[in-house]
């Protein structure tokens, strides 16, 4: 587990791994979408301005949503921290202190990346399909933060199970390890136990949905039948990791029986579900790419 990856010499200034995968699984996925786009765009000349903003609107949207139901759910749950919102709102914004929810993320991508499209007058379900399968590229690098700063941790592997290894379950480092690395996530209660791998498992869900993704690309029968897709199978690859999960600060609801990522995941199987047999009959033929003036001479 390395939360810190090095500090800038002479500053002092810590790099956060969390914040390096990020950062890199955002990079990737961006390239992706940017490269995937322009193979199928029947007018890329046009489109290239707002294909070159659109990430940063995504990117915006990503930390704003992600951040806004983090702060909703601390907040409807009356826990300590959303207390600390509800009487000092500015501490809401303060999003280097951690606190960030990913369907809140995927929610506020969708709604930046609409508003892009918006401006610029690009093919929103185009753009959809293609952002989503870049986005599970660029979300299974992101994933490995979680585990190198000790987020998003699975609970205590019941003994029979505890000689299960890596990326099934993960020894949490010793005490002392965790009081000399205070940047760690993981609970000092959980020191020198077996947990199970949570982190690994979403980075492999979001690397297979990706693979999937593509397949999907190739087999669409309109645009738009790859997101809904995607995100019923994500809703399910989640709802089933959030079983294995120990962490509270995600959520939990009912007597703590169901956590929020759970509740999102069943709503939104739903309606992905119910959009794909809606059209189930619907067939749009592929658009033919740009041509290549180059070539044509």
């Amino acid at each position: 587990m390395h939360p810190i990856l090095l500090e800038i010499p002479g500053l002092g200034l810590p790099i956060r791994s969390f914040g390096v995968m990020v950062v890199l699984g955002f990079l990737l996925a961006s390239h992706l979408f940017t490269r995937w786009y322009f193979q199928r765009a029947t007018n890329g000349d046009e489109d290239a301005q707002g294909i070159g903003a659109l990430p940063l609107w995504v990117m915006v949207g990503v930390v704003g949503g992600a951040r806004a139901a983090y702060v909703l759910v601390e907040s409807l749950q009356g826990s300590e921290t959303g207390q600390r919102y509800l009487s000092d709102p500015l501490s809401m914004l303060y999003v280097w202190e951690g606190g960030l929810v990913m369907y809140g993320g995927c929610f506020g991508a969708i709604f930046g990346g609409w508003l892009c499209v918006r401006k610029y007058a690009l093919p929103f379900t185009q753009i959809l399909d293609l952002t989503f399968v870049g986005a599970f590229f660029g979300l299974s690098i992101g994933r490995i933060g979680c585990l190198l700063v000790g987020d998003d941790h699975g609970s205590i592997v019941p003994d029979k199970w505890s000689h299960l290894p890596f990326p099934i379950t993960v020894d949490v480092p010793s005490l002392e390890w965790l009081e000399a690395n205070p940047d760690s996530l993981f609970p000092r209660e959980l020191a020198g136990q077996t947990i199970w791998a949570t982190q690994p498992w979403m980075t492999i869900n979001a690397l297979a949905l990706g693979v999937i993704g593509l397949w999907f690309l190739r087999h669409r029968a309109y645009r738009g039948q790859v997101v809904l897709r995607l995100l019923a199978l994500y809703s399910i690859g989640r709802y089933c990791i959030e079983i294995f999960r120990g962490d509270s600060i995600r959520g939990l609801w009912f007597n703590d029986t169901i956590s929020t990522s759970q509740l999102v995941s069943i709503l939104l199987f739903t309606f992905c579900v119910s959009m794909l047999i809606k059209n189930r009959r619907r067939q749009e033929p592929e658009p033919l790419p740009q041509a290549d003036p180059v070539a044509n001479d």
